[in-house]
């Protein structure tokens, strides 16, 4: 008979009995072995019988399961010994006759499955620590041989590795008291000195500092790991410095000070950074806050803001939310997206590319469609760079979030109200005024409500060329979208008016989306050709069109134009004006059908 034993991060180990042919583990409580922890999917792995050995399988859990550090990809089969990691979870499988079932807390057959979180009974003798392996660190404390199993040999300690365990709290307040005593932060000119003059500045008080806490450090603590998180918490953002700077890591999201979740090629990981406290992730965020003038209190418990990267910033607080202070940050490359970038990344076909510059330079309005997360931002970027370096372009946004490479850009960006509830200057206002600042092109970030009015009906009064995003999961539902946040400017217009603005001003609709693999893409190409009766009529010039799954489940797919010639070509070809109609051609596939 076969057993496991099992053992969380600080925790005492148990034995558990492999009693089923399927022997399920998970946070699901109608599995065989119970692990009720937030990074332990509900089924996250299965131990199988079959052919007279044991196999481990994944059931395509979210944090993976690593068998001797190896992730688990196909049914592998466990040898006496082997070490399973789960989330925080080690588990050792155990296969030896010598071992007697006496020593066991498992229940028996019949009675409840086992849970990790759960209390073992009174009347069961200790079970036995976990033996380590060379190079498998995995606690946090060390590990005590006193209860060994019988014939069993006796257990070793087991050690974490530096960079898994959490350096005291009280050591970093010590050293963090040492740096604000002798760099006086609070009377230092801080706008006179930049981040990295005054992240060293304080990394040297730090150093000089450390002399006076060394005798309590621990000897796995390295003096350079304790100086970089406490100066990290002190001028910087402390657990998610590192994670901005992780170029892999495209959202950052920050559930409470004990979890930290990323995103990475499109999936959702927890990872083991902390805050200290709540207290601690607050002012991180109000230190984020404070060089764009944003507040955030109880009073005013929700903000958007940014970095100076142009990162987006999301962050929500007590009252409204009871798992403590939310931070959300969205990371943009420091470096912007290129049309190269994106023919690179698959986002869309070189036939599309070239459309949207000619339906820049010849001043077509420009919808982007998507869902939240669907790399709107990132090619409205991208498709801004075609417009010419000689106009004068007027950026529009919530949060200052897009970077022109062009010298004549203004930036406009929406005020919320002080603390007073006075003074907030929304989009729509600014768009407006921009009206009369003699723009070339409108860029509108985002329209979320009345802005959408003044939008169109720029674009219907001299100024092509314009674009913006909205938020819609497809080309039909985007101009529904827009219809609904016209009636939000409160002018009480007719529908039919309304249809009629959308249908003269805007002209081509870009419709993006995230895919099941994490990857965004152009999936559809529409060009707004008028009004029937009440109804839009769209044509659409291009798609994506999905085939399946590689085998490591990425998303296969062809980018095909439909042959179909966009109503303005004829237009431009009048005006002189080459057009290669090479760049409508379908597939030979569809040609030739």
């Amino acid at each position: 008979m076969a057993f496991l034993l099992v053992q969380e991060i600080k925790g005492p180990a148990r034995r558990v009995e492999i009693d089923a042919a399927t022997f399920v583990i998970g946070k699901r409580r109608t599995n065989n072995l119970i692990l009720d922890r937030p990074n332990i999917s509900r089924e996250h792995c299965v131990i199988l019988q079959r052919n007279g050995g044991y196999f481990l399988r994944d059931l395509g859990s979210r944090n993976g399961t690593f068998l001797n550090e190896q992730r688990v990809t196909a049914d592998t089969r466990l040898r006496d010994g082997d070490r399973i990691h789960l989330g925080d979870f080690l588990i050792v499988f155990r296969e030896e006759a010598g071992i007697p079932a006496s020593t066991t807390s498992t229940p028996a057959e019949g009675k409840p499955a086992a849970s990790a979180s759960g209390p073992a009974p009174a009347a069961v003798k200790p079970e036995p620590r976990l033996a380590e392996k060379p190079a498998a660190p995995v606690a946090e404390a060390p590990v005590t041989t006193e209860h060994a199993a019988v014939g069993a040999a006796p257990a070793k300690v087991v050690t974490a590795a530096p960079s898994s365990r959490r350096i005291p709290v009280e050591l970093k307040r010590r050293l963090h008291e040492v740096i604000l005593e002798r760099l006086d932060l609070k009377h230092s000119d801080l706008l006179q000195k930049s981040r990295e003059e005054l992240w060293k500045q304080a990394a040297e008080v730090a150093r000089a500092g450390l002399e006076q806490i060394r005798s309590d450090m621990p000897d796995w603590l390295t003096p350079e790991r304790l100086i970089k998180e406490v100066v990290d918490e002190a001028v910087a953002l402390g657990p998610i410095e590192d994670l901005l700077a992780d170029p892999e890591v495209d959202e950052i999201m920050v559930n409470g000070c004990e979890r930290v979740y990323v995103e990475r090629h499109g999936k959702i990981e927890l990872t083991d950074k902390q805050f200290t406290s709540n207290e601690h992730l607050l002012a991180t965020i109000r230190r984020i806050l404070a060089p764009i003038g944003r507040r955030i209190d109880e009073s005013s418990p929700m903000v958007d803001a940014r970095l100076a990267d142009g990162s987006r910033v999301n962050a929500i607080i007590a009252p409204v939310c009871l798992t403590g202070p939310t931070l959300t940050i969205r990371k943009f490359a420091r470096t912007p997206f290129t049309i190269k970038d994106l023919l690179a990344f698959g986002s869309l076909s070189q036939q599309m590319a070239d459309f949207f510059k000619l339906c820049v330079e010849s001043r077509r309005n420009i919808c982007i469609s998507g869902g939240t997360g669907s790399g709107k931002t990132t090619l409205l970027n991208v498709i801004s760079s075609f417009l010419g370096a000689n106009e004068r372009i007027v950026t529009i946004e919530d949060a200052a979030e897009l970077k022109l490479w062009q010298e004549h850009v203004i930036s406009l960006e929406a005020k919320p109200p002080n603390i007073e509830g006075k003074g907030a200057i929304p989009i729509r206002k600014l768009v407006i005024n921009s009206l009369r600042m003699r723009p070339d092109r409108i860029i509108v970030g985002e329209c979320r409500g009345g802005e959408a009015l003044d939008m169109l009906q720029a674009m219907n009064t001299g100024h092509d060329g314009s674009l913006t995003t909205v938020h819609a999961n497809s080309v039909r539902d985007s101009l529904a979208r827009l219809e609904t946040m016209v009636l939000m400017a409160g002018m009480d217009l007719p529908s039919r008016a309304i249809r009629e603005q959308i249908a003269s001003a805007i002209h081509i609709i870009i419709q993006t989306a995230r895919l099941p693999d994490g990857s965004r893409k152009v999936v559809e190409v529409a060009e707004l050709l008028g009004l029937e009766g009440d109804t839009f009529v769209l044509q659409t010039l291009y798609l994506f069109k999905q085939r399946g799954f590689s085998t490591d489940g990425r998303v296969q797919g062809d980018f095909v134009a439909t042959g179909a010639i966009p109503r303005f070509i004829e237009g431009l070809r009048e005006r002189g004006i080459h057009v290669d109609l090479k760049m409508f051609a379908p597939p030979k596939t569809l040609a030739t059908a």
